[in-house]
C-alpha cells in the first residue's frame, strides 16, 4: 500500500482508494463498458463503480473469471448491476464481435474503460499479425471506441449527460522507443525491446485520447476523452518479467499502490463532477498531471 503523497488540488493523493474518490457520487442511471475487468485495477474499477450504482459491462478475454468476480460482486453489493461480455483486445475480429453485440443489445453506453493491456511481453505477434502490445493495448481500444462511439453518442444526447472515455495509459509512455511511434516498424522483430514496445503503446493510449477530443469538439458532442497514469500497482501485470515479478512479490506492498489505491484515478475521472467538461488532459494521483513532450505532439496524434 502506497503510504506516501501530498493532496493535489482535487483534494486527493496517490494514497487516495477508488471508494474515497467517490464517495457521495450517485452514479444510478450510467452504464459502462471496463476492459480488462476480470483482475486487479480493472476488477476494482468495476466493483467501485457498481457500488455507486453504475451498471458495469465486464469486457473479459476469460468469462469464467468475470463470471466468478460479477457474483463476488453481487454478493457483497446485492443491488449490483453487472454484465460479463467476451473480449479479447489483441483480435480485431473479437473487437468487431463485441462492439456489434453491445449495440444490438440497445444498452446505453456513458462510460468506456479502456483498461485492459500486457506489459513487456517478449516479441510475440497477435492473430492479425501485429505486435502484441501495440494491438492489445491500442489498437483494439482505438477500435473498439470506435465502434462504440455512435451509441455512446446517442446516450449522451437522449440521457443529457456527459459521457466520459477513459484510457489507462502509463508514466512508461515517457520511455517509448526515439521516434515516439515506429509507424514502419511495429510488426519488425529487429531492434525490438519489450519496453521501449510498451511505452509505445501506453504514448499511442495519449495520442489517442488527445485526437479524439478533437474530433468530439469539432463535432460539439458531450463526450470527453482523457488518459491517465494509475500508478505502479502489484498486479499480474509483471508476470511476463520473472525477476520483477519475484521483487514485486517481496518488496511489493511497501512500495507499490494497492489494487483500491490503483483504481482511485480511473474512478475519479470517470465520476467525479471535478472533471466535468474537462478533456483531453492526462492525470495522475487523481489530479491533472503533465505528459510528455511527445504525448502533447499534435502531428504525431493525428498521424496516428
Amino acid at each position: 500500500m502506497w503510504l506516501f503523497g501530498r493532496k493535489g488540488p482535487s483534494g486527493f493523493s496517490g494514497s487516495s482508494t477508488a471508494e474515497e474518490v467517490t464517495h457521495g457520487i450517485d452514479g444510478h442511471g450510467l452504464t459502462a463498458v471496463v476492459t480488462g475487468a476480470s483482475s486487479g485495477i480493472g476488477a476494482e474499477t468495476t466493483r467501485v463503480l457498481a457500488l455507486r450504482g453504475v451498471h458495469v459491462v465486464m469486457a473479459v478475454r476469460n468469462v469464467d473469471a468475470g463470471r466468478k468476480l460479477k457474483d463476488e460482486i453481487v454478493q457483497e453489493i446485492p443491488a449490483a448491476k453487472v454484465d460479463t461480455m467476451e473480449l479479447d483486445l489483441s483480435s480485431m475480429a473479437s473487437v468487431k464481435k463485441f462492439a456489434s453485440e453491445y449495440n444490438a443489445s440497445n444498452r446505453p453506453l456513458n462510460l468506456l474503460i479502456n483498461n485492459a493491456g500486457v506489459m513487456a511481453t517478449p516479441f510475440l505477434l497477435s492473430k492479425d499479425n501485429i505486435e502484441l502490445q501495440f494491438a492489445t493495448n491500442h489498437l483494439g481500444h482505438f477500435l473498439l471506441t470506435h465502434l462504440l462511439l455512435d451509441t455512446m453518442k446517442k446516450s449522451a444526447h437522449e440521457s443529457g449527460r456527459e459521457g466520459r472515455i477513459v484510457n489507462v495509459s502509463s508514466e512508461a509512455h515517457r520511455f517509448p522507443y526515439s521516434e515516439g511511434i515506429r509507424f514502419d516498424k511495429l510488426n519488425d522483430p529487429s531492434g525490438y525491446s519489450s519496453w521501449r514496445a510498451y511505452g509505445q503503446s501506453k504514448l499511442a493510449n495519449i495520442l489517442h485520447a488527445n485526437q479524439l477530443t478533437k474530433h468530439l469538439k469539432d463535432e460539439g458532442v458531450e463526450i470527453t476523452a482523457n488518459s491517465l497514469h494509475p500508478g505502479a500497482i502489484n498486479t499480474n501485470l509483471f508476470r511476463h518479467i520473472s525477476w520483477m515479478n519475484g521483487v514485486t512479490r517481496l518488496m511489493g506492498k511497501f512500495v507499490l499502490k494497492s489494487v483500491e489505491q490503483g483504481a482511485a484515478t480511473t474512478c475519479y475521472v470517470a465520476l467525479h463532477p471535478q472533471v466535468k467538461g474537462v478533456s483531453g488532459e492526462y492525470f495522475s494521483d487523481s489530479n491533472l498531471s503533465k505528459p510528455s513532450k511527445q504525448a502533447q505532439d499534435a502531428g504525431l496524434a493525428k498521424k496516428l
